[in-house]
């Protein structure tokens, strides 16, 4: 396969994973959000991981893969 095609695919599974990781943080935020009095003191911990997935996946979807 040329140079250009496996560039393409590169760039296309990174924007998907991207955007898997954007649905992932959307999810805990959710499930953070809902069940804070489960959580109780790990509510925090867990807002803070599902920003770490959230900025993961826009640094995937933003970056372009080197040419």
């Amino acid at each position: 396969m040329s140079e250009e095609g496996s560039s393409f695919w590169i760039s296309l599974t990174e924007k998907l994973v991207g955007i898997i990781l954007i649905i992932v943080s959307i999810l805990m935020f959710y499930f953070t959000a809902t069940s804070t009095d489960t959580l109780n003191v790990f509510t925090g911990l867990f807002a803070f991981l599902g920003v770490v997935v959230l900025l993961g996946g826009v640094f995937l979807i933003v970056v372009k893969p080197p040419e």
